[in-house]
């Protein structure tokens, strides 16, 4: 937790006017918010002795403010405030500057939305762009390439691609390591590095990739101090913990599972949800989703939480609440709270609540069809021939838009399908 001191507040202001952005994570969301709008507000006075750079720093932190909070209406801020610094660019750096953050907002909203052209889109975004000398601009793109590789990796959704990411990762890490002004970048390398290699190595059954990704988020969590570095601490935090439960699932390791329960915990109680409320949603839903008996009204939180922005971790959210809704509804045997769960799921596909976003109709889909084969498996009744072509469609919309773990839910659906009913032509 956080309290701001006079050193503090003075080392702060003088950080906010250099180029160091680091002191971003030491403040919540809502100054976070109001540092934007000074920011972007400066950048459209006449009397801005720099409109790029002032720009771009508006750029930067509404990027930020909608990596924290999900808003739709923050990464249009973001956008267009590098749209105008694009727009004010004079020289061949500035044009470079004001191309990198926009093709960082781009990555953000396939990060947090998915889109089925977006990745193509940044490539036409950087290309052409390429300094003349070495330097810390040169490192900058040379981490939103790896960055925008490891992208194209994840989509792919093959061991081998996210490895060939990894290795430039290795590359552009190596350009940005022992520099205290790339430390933002240094540490998203490393959090990405460590992600593709715990990715590859589950697809892999590879415990040798999984331990490396744990030494390597390890390492991150101890140079990353919880009073000036919380926000990446607690990312790493739940990375480790992550990578630790596959590999406590592939050795059955009791022990290893308490561990990353205690990092889980750890990796929450590292801020409080305002100060990054998409970190604290993520780290409770990893928590929720490795829970035996998760608490429904903890889940609910965060379902409101992501909602209404058309985020994957929402859509992520509301798939596991209705999970968890319909086993309780299973287990209790209560055919009736089955029947008013899909009555509300009809009436939000039907209004157009989810039309409006394909991954919400996609996970509406979703969720449908599993209250009804929980219905069907109860009572013995209803026919799942519909079943399979629906979740058929969903897993394909849902990769289409770059959600792999929603796409993947839809395709063991399918296979509980077929299993339970072998004869329908799911």
């Amino acid at each position: 937790m956080f309290e701001f001191g006079r050193d503090l507040r003075r080392l702060f202001a003088q950080a906010r006017d250099g180029g160091d952005r680091s002191w971003i994570e030491l403040i919540g969301a809502d100054l976070l918010e109001a540092e934007a709008r000074g920011q972007a507000t400066d950048a459209h006075r006449t009397s801005c002795r720099e409109p790029v750079l002032t720009g771009l720093k508006a750029a930067a932190l509404w990027r930020e403010h909608a990596r924290r909070t999900g808003r739709r209406a923050s990464l249009a801020r973001a956008l267009s405030a590098a749209t105008d610094a694009a727009g004010a660019a004079v020289t061949p750096d500035q044009h470079t500057e004001a191309a990198m953050e926009t093709a960082l907002c781009l990555m953000l909203q396939y990060e947090q939305r998915g889109g089925t052209d977006l990745l193509d889109q940044i490539d036409l975004v950087l290309d052409g762009h390429d300094p003349k000398r070495p330097g810390a601009l040169a490192a900058r793109l040379g981490v939103a390439h790896a960055r925008l590789e490891a992208l194209k990796a994840r989509r792919n959704g093959e061991a081998a691609a996210m490895l060939d990411a990894s290795a430039l990762m290795d590359s552009a890490l190596h350009d940005v390591a022992n520099r205290p002004d790339l430390a933002p970048e240094a540490a998203e390398v490393q959090l990405d590095r460590a992600s593709l290699a715990l990715e590859a190595g589950l697809l892999r059954g590879d415990t040798r990739l999984l331990d490396q990704a744990g030494r390597d988020l390890r390492a991150l969590v101890a140079a990353a101090s919880p009073e000036y570095r919380p926000v990446t601490r607690a990312r790493a935090l739940t990375l480790c913990a992550a990578g630790l439960s596959a590999l406590a699932a592939l050795a059955d390791d009791e022990a290893a599972r308490a561990k990353a329960h205690e990092l889980f915990d750890a990796a929450a109680d590292t801020f409080t949800p305002d100060h990054s409320p998409l970190d604290w949603a993520a780290i409770e839903l990893a928590r929720a989703a490795r829970d035996m008996n998760p608490d429904l009204n903890r889940l609910i939180e965060i379902e409101a939480v992501t909602a209404g922005e058309g985020l994957i971790l929402g859509a992520l959210a509301r798939e596991r609440r209705v999970t968890v809704e319909t086993q309780q509804a299973e287990q209790s045997r209560d055919a009736s709270r089955l029947g008013r769960m899909e009555t509300r799921l009809r009436r939000r596909l039907t209004t157009g609540q989810a039309s409006d976003n394909p991954l919400d109709w996609a996970v509406d889909q979703i969720t449908l069809a599993q209250v009804q084969l929980t219905r069907m498996r109860m009572t013995g009744r209803g026919d799942a021939g519909h079943l399979g072509l629906v979740l058929v469609e969903a897993a394909e919309t849902a990769r289409e838009l770059g959600a792999g773990l929603i796409a993947d839910r839809a395709n063991q659906l399918l296979a509980a399908v077929r299993q339970t009913f072998p004869s329908s032509p799911a």
